[in-house]
């Protein structure tokens, strides 16, 4: 330590440390503020079934799918997710594009210059196993919150069903001969259906640090009588007021994993619907655990246990408790919602499915979401919709006409009725 030259080298290591020091107490007090890490988070998701009838059975054969999804944050990079889970063979994605639509132009149309290929490990195909998954490269492309994004898939070969997909999209999708997927034209595109098909999530990078929400639900959350290619699920209403109102733009992700019929008990199969997809239990590694980000889960289920299986109160309030106990264990906070008013709902033109008896089991549910200590927190959906007159009823300007699923006007008001400090993390809760 005698040495001029070493004394030199200390001290400047000290001073170092000093303006380390310092610069980490400035940040602490506000006065200067280091950049956030980007993190991953889910925005979009869709909860996918075994193939049913048409094209999910079909399949395809060079042929190009366009697809649109909204997201609900936004990020400065995006990647997407395939399936091909319920698949029996292995499928081959021969190009794939992510870009910002343009429907003034014409339907299906992109906006000229938005358009970016998505890579698979650098490659611009992948082939996915049967049962098996893949997620694309990063993509450099400014994602906006509360907006349309297009995906476009090519499938060069035949790719015989049954497809991985989604029912009830509600939104168009696009199908055409051939490699579509740079094209930002939709004219060539003519088949319409209203499903998804092998995609299942987008992710987007940010800086939000609040990772994402995943919702449980059914058809009510599918958006099932929202009007389509309007973005009005109440899950939609939801990643646009947090978007707007969350502090300092943290707003999580909002993941909808609704699948319409969808039960806490059964499987569609038991009914030979396999678009209902698998039970709740069953869904959770897939659509919960599976999510990019996911922190919390909302679980929007049980009403279809009530008038479709006729199940007892006993058997719901139980498939809830496991359903909490797995989250839990997960790490998750989990957040369940009263099973909302049906009294008049039809199963079919004519055949009323409601009855006082079945309805008895509703309010016993609710009855224990409302009072049970087994979760994080409750959002109250029956108090939310139900007509003041007859409580028994949606009010009737939510009502889509069915007298069980919300309107446009319903769903708002489901999203505008949750408190945010339940969906919102503490900054102590911050990784």
């Amino acid at each position: 330590m005698n040495s001029p030259r070493q004394r030199q080298f200390v001290m400047a290591l000290v001073t170092l440390v000093t303006v380390g020091s310092t610069l980490l107490v400035a940040t602490a007090n506000g006065q200067a503020v280091a950049p956030e890490p980007e993190r991953w988070t889910g925005s979009w998701s869709a909860a996918l079934t075994p193939a049913g009838a048409g094209k999910s059975k079909d399949g395809f054969s060079d042929q190009s799918i366009r697809m649109f999804v909204h997201t609900s944050v936004g990020g400065s990079q995006a990647r997407i997710r395939l399936s091909n889970r319920y698949g029996t063979k292995p499928l081959t994605i021969g190009h794939a594009t992510l870009a910002l639509p343009w429907p003034e132009a014409g339907p299906g149309d992109l906006k000229p210059g938005s358009i970016v290929d998505a890579t698979f490990n650098g490659q611009k195909s992948v082939t996915i196993p049967a049962g098996g998954s893949a997620v694309s490269d990063p993509v450099q492309m400014d994602v906006p919150a509360s907006q349309d994004i297009a995906v476009t898939l090519y499938l060069p070969t035949q790719t015989p069903g049954p497809a991985t997909w989604h029912l009830y999209a509600r939104e168009t999708a696009y199908i055409g001969a051939g490699d579509h997927a740079t094209s930002a034209s939709g004219a060539k595109l003519a088949e319409t259906r209203n499903n998804w098909y092998y995609l299942t999530g987008l992710d987007v990078l940010n800086r939000s640090g609040q990772g994402s929400i995943v919702v449980l639900g059914d058809s009510i959350t599918d958006g099932l009588k929202s009007t389509v290619n309007a973005d009005r699920r109440w899950t939609d209403y939801l990643g646009a007021r947090l978007v707007k109102e969350a502090p300092e733009g943290r707003a999580p992700g909002i993941l909808n994993a609704g699948l319409s019929g969808n039960r806490l008990t059964l499987d569609g199969a038991d009914l030979g619907v396999n678009e209902l997809g698998m039970n709740g239990s069953s869904r959770f590694h897939f659509d919960v655990l599976g999510q990019t980000g996911v922190r919390t889960v909302i679980l929007a289920l049980g009403i279809n246990d009530v008038w479709l299986s006729q199940d007892s109160a006993d058997n719901i309030i139980a498939r809830i408790q496991q359903l909490a106990s797995l989250a839990r264990q997960s790490g998750l906070k989990i957040i369940v919602c009263t099973l909302s008013p049906w009294n008049a709902f039809e199963s079919a033109p004519g055949v009323v499915a409601y009855t006082p008896t079945l309805d008895s089991v509703r309010l016993t549910v609710n009855s224990y979401i409302r009072t049970s200590t087994d979760f994080d927190g409750v959002i109250d959906f029956d108090a939310a919709l139900r007509d003041p007159a007859n409580p028994t009823k949606l009010r009737p300007e939510w009502d889509s006409g069915d007298h069980i699923h919300p309107n446009d006007a319903g769903n708002e008001a489901m999203a505008k009725a949750i408190p945010l400090d339940l969906l919102l993390e503490d900054d102590e809760d911050e990784d």
